[in-house]
């Protein structure tokens, strides 16, 4: 695996991988690697015959007050990981690659990045946005890998890409869990043993939900009641949201009659988890 700092020196390998016919994916990453950012990898490396893959933690994405500064790092390991996963390059930006002296150009979003995390993380999804928008100008990918674990994000970039022709396919990745349920996060490194044992009633709290779905359930109010039930149930979680939205658009529903998302957002102690479930309906 090669490792580079420019983005300069991937284009140029990548337009000779180009050159060869080869086509090639892209997994953007903010480090601290675990077993659902290996997952993307391999995922790529099925789309493609090449794949590169970025560690940045992006400054723009955090907001006062958040996890920037002690957000985990660790490149060397991330860049053990990635050479085992298949990675042909690691690209490692400083943030003067990735944002030049005088960087003023943000990009302006509607839906759906509108509420959920867009109201609890105000300018999060311009930070996202931005920095993979840049990321795909200097990567040049024809498709790019994302967990789904971030489903409001995905749903964004998703319409930036075709809002903005950026020409890069998305492909969504199921997320990865723990043998109880809980979602691989980075994130999960900060939760206390008391904290981390009460993590997996998101979980619950989704399939519960999905599985009144299943028996036909379709007013979403009494999914929501469903989800808020289970977590009231564990007084370790202070809950920021448990909604029923439409996956395209991440606006509230009434009534389940398409695709739909169940977002859950939650604190436990000084650690903030996010999950979800997708449920389509039967035809």
């Amino acid at each position: 695996m090669q490792t580079f700092e420019t983005g300069a020196e991937v284009r140029r390998t990548v337009e000779n991988w180009r050159g060869s016919g080869r086509r090639v994916a892209f997994v953007p990453t903010m480090g601290a690697l675990h077993d659902g950012h290996l997952a993307l990898v391999r995922r790529a490396g099925e789309s493609a015959d090449r794949t590169v893959a970025s560690v940045f933690v992006n400054p723009t994405q955090f907001g006062p007050g958040e996890d920037f500064e002690r957000y985990p790092r660790s490149p060397e390991q991330d860049a053990g990981l990635l050479a085992g996963a298949g990675c042909d390059v690691l690209f490692l930006p400083s943030v003067e690659e990735i944002y030049p002296p005088g960087h003023t150009t943000f990009i302006d979003l509607g839906e759906p990045a509108l509420g959920l995390e867009g109201d609890h993380r105000p300018g999060h999804f311009r930070g996202v946005a931005t920095v993979v928008t840049a990321l795909f100008q200097l990567v040049r990918p024809d498709v790019a890998v994302f967990g789904e674990k971030d489903a409001q994000q995905l749903a964004v970039l998703r319409r930036v890409t075709r809002d903005l022709h950026l020409g890069v396919e998305i492909v969504g990745h199921p997320t990865v869990r723990e043998s109880d349920g809980l979602a691989m996060s980075s994130r999960n490194a900060y939760l206390s043993p008391e904290d981390r044992r009460s993590a997996p009633v998101l979980h619950r709290a989704l399939t519960a939900a999905v599985e009144a779905l299943r028996q036909g359930e379709r007013n979403a109010d009494a999914l929501r009641q469903t989800m808020a039930e289970i977590l009231a149930a564990s007084p370790r979680v202070e809950v920021e949201y448990a909604e029923v939205v439409h996956a395209e658009t991440f606006r509230p529903a009434r009534q389940v009659n398409g695709p739909i998302v169940l977002p859950i957002a939650a604190r436990l102690g000084a650690t903030r988890l996010i999950d979800n479930l997708r449920f389509e309906p039967p035809n």
